[in-house]
């Protein structure tokens, strides 16, 4: 999922540490915790893939700066620590995206596995939905739709079988989550037929101009 949130936001623009780790936070939700511990190992497997790469370095107060990421990374637990516990300056670099990153980028996009159950994952590629052709925007919307309806089916299923031992607030959370479900079936609907709306206006301008 990092990498994926990565290689999305690169592919819009460079950007360097600070930045990339403040819209990936945007991007994954507040309770991500997306830390230069986790971001700068994620970029370290990204550039050892050739899916990314130092585009430009930009001093920042005393520091050093280097061309690779591993001295990067130790620059920033350097600047972190500091001599006596006290922070100084370091260099940003500005890390952009490679062919093989577009590439990567659009098979973690369009992986159609079992993700669209995890709710940050298929946020995440919603996100970027529109890097997806048609086709495939179209067949994880209805996967995702397909996934909560079972797990509608599921959640009703507990409330029925524990509704006499469940008190008013454990079955009051319940019904919460059903139809927090339910709402999101009804929105996915909607997105599926903006969708198919798209579709056919898109095949009625091709028989147009034909």
């Amino acid at each position: 999922m990092l990498e994926l949130a990565i290689l999305g936001l690169l592919k819009e623009s460079d950007l360097h540490g600070y930045e990339l780790k403040k819209r990936l936070c945007e991007a994954l939700g507040p309770l991500s915790s997306v830390s230069f511990g986790s971001l700068y190992p994620a970029l370290a497997r990204l550039e050892a893939a050739g899916a990314v790469k130092a585009v430009e370095a930009r001093d920042v107060g005393p520091g050093i700066g280097s061309p690779s990421l591993g001295a990067e990374l130790a620059a920033f637990r350097s600047w972190a620590a500091g001599p006596g516990g006290r922070r100084g300056g370091r260099s940003r670099k500005v890390y952009g995206i490679t062919a093989r990153g577009h590439e990567l980028f659009a098979e973690l996009l369009e992986a159609d596995d079992a993700s669209t159950d995890d709710d940050r994952l298929f946020n995440l590629r919603l996100a970027f939905a529109r890097h997806l052709p048609p086709d495939a925007r179209l067949g994880m919307l209805e996967r995702r739709r397909a996934a909560l309806v079972e797990r509608l089916a599921a959640a009703r299923a507990r409330l029925r079988a524990g509704r006499e031992r469940f008190d008013t607030y454990t079955r009051s959370l319940a019904e919460h989550g059903t139809e927090a479900t339910e709402r999101d079936i009804s929105w996915l609907d909607r997105l599926i037929a903006a969708e198919h709306a798209r579709h056919h206006a898109a095949e009625r301008q091709e028989d147009n101009d034909t």
